[in-house]
């Protein structure tokens, strides 16, 4: 973007949220007064001018989260029936889960070729990825029980009696038969992501066990599929600011501006989860393993900026390894570990995922013990290997998280209203532990060189 462009979008930007914020807090001395309605849409019209200035689809969805608290706030009757533009986008999400997470594990798993000419690297990077992503689940359930954000959204009585006779006891024996599928096809078609993970794992383990030439076909028709559903995820989120915008305004029109409150402490739960994160688990790792900090700090500052601003890891995936490369970390370890990372070792979306499902429960009023708990803990530690390195995968597998636990999508709606923000910083986290991740694995083979020069560096 052009300078004079970029000083205005951010002029635009700036002007457009000080005049609706400002009409927001103002509700609170003239509550349903005409001329904070005026204001706010003024704020909204400079900010769709910003928008025009840089057309950023992170942006359009965080305009619409804005225009549709407005409409539910000035038409709370027409709000509540756009409920249906929000079940279309939940229904596209939907259809991408199992396809795309049978495509990135199988290539995750057999696309490096026979699992013992992985050799060192690999068992070790798997066992790197399995502990800190699990540390991160951890984290994103203890964050989310000291909050308890989800405790105060109130959820239409309908959607909570249902939930209510939904909701059975689950016992680990029943959870334990359910991971297993009995028919590939019926998982599928029934969405049940955990039986898809455990079939495309033990498909791919078995892949790499056969000779090659039968194992070409299928992985490329497996690399294939993984690619068509990036492109069919892209396109679905095209749709994604109208279906974020009616998904908040349904939920403010049917529910009040009281929603928002549960809303600010998720959102806050998540920052302070992933800040925490990234001050007590990462920071640790990469003193114990004596990363140069400054440097490192240096080399992933351009990737993790290029991750929070588009909200993908994958616009990162290319900078992310050259700068790793040239922070001193040998090109064979580059190539293994940050794309293996991108299905193993996405840190911030799993520890959103694990703080986002606890969310549900609390805000549908369903208790879970500890036991329960742990046992959703132990399937995300599974389906979140299956994330893409797409903006708001993380969205699918919550979904599917919450079919399996029988937990209502009801506050899934709540939810997209805030999932672009709470995405800029799970996606930085990600391609930032993945960085770390390959310098760790460096160390520890012994080739981590301490002499080099960053991209842009004089």
């Amino acid at each position: 973007m052009p300078q004079d462009s970029s000083r205005q979008f951010k002029l635009l930007l700036t002007t457009g949220l000080v005049l609706f914020f400002a009409g927001c807090l103002l509700l609170v001395v003239l509550p349903a007064h005409k001329s904070l309605i005026a204001l706010r849409c003024l704020g909204l019209l400079f900010l769709a001018t910003a928008g025009l200035c840089n057309r950023s689809l992170t942006f359009w969805i965080f305009f619409a989260m804005l225009a549709g608290l407005e409409l539910g706030l000035d038409s709370p009757a027409f709000a509540t029936q756009l409920r249906v533009l929000s079940d279309i986008f939940l229904r596209l999400i939907k259809v991408i889960v199992a396809p795309l997470i049978l495509g990135t594990l199988i290539t995750g798993i057999a696309g490096h070729g026979d699992l013992r000419k992985v050799g060192r690297i690999g068992w070790k990077s798997l066992v790197y990825f399995e502990a800190v992503t699990t540390i991160a689940l951890f984290l994103g359930v203890a964050a989310i029980n000291l909050s308890k954000a989800g405790e105060g959204l109130v959820i239409p009585a309908t959607a909570s009696a249902q939930s209510a006779s939904e909701v059975t006891p689950l016992r680990w024996t029943d959870f334990l038969l359910h991971i297993f599928p009995e028919n590939i096809a019926k998982s599928v078609a029934e969405n049940q992501i955990l039986q898809v993970a455990v079939f495309a794992i033990l498909f791919a383990i078995a892949l790499t066990r056969v000779p090659e030439h039968f194992q070409k076909p299928i992985l490329s028709f497996a690399e294939s599929l993984t690619q068509v559903m990036f492109r069919f995820t892209n396109l679905v989120m095209y749709f994604a600011p109208v279906g974020v915008g009616a998904a908040m305004a349904y939920t403010v029109g049917h529910m009040g501006i009281t929603v928002l409150l549960p809303l600010i402490k998720l959102l806050l739960t998540a920052y302070g989860a992933l800040i925490a994160f990234l001050l007590f688990v990462l920071l640790p790792i990469a003193l114990f393993a004596k990363i140069p900090l400054r440097r490192f700090l240096r080399a992933v500052a351009e990737p993790a900026t290029i991750a929070f601003a588009t909200s993908t890891s994958e616009a990162a995936l290319p900078r992310a390894m050259e700068c790793m490369e040239a922070f001193g970390v040998p090109r064979r370890i580059v190539a293994f570990v940050i794309p293996a990372g991108y299905s193993f070792n996405l840190d911030g979306s799993t520890l959103y995922l694990a703080l986002a499902s606890i969310f549900v429960a609390q805000a549908a009023g369903i208790h879970m013990s500890w036991s329960q708990q742990l046992l959703m803990v132990l399937t995300l530690m599974l389906t979140s290997k299956g994330i893409a390195g797409v903006p708001r995968a993380t969205l699918l597998v919550l979904l599917a998280s919450s079919a399996t636990f029988h937990l209502p999508t009801e506050p899934i709606f709540v939810i997209l209203g805030v999932d672009a923000l709470i995405d800029m910083a799970r996606t930085s986290v990600n391609v930032t532990g993945n960085c770390l991740a390959s310098g760790v694995i460096a160390r520890w083979e012994g080739e981590l060189s301490d002499v080099s020069a960053i991209p842009g560096d004089t």
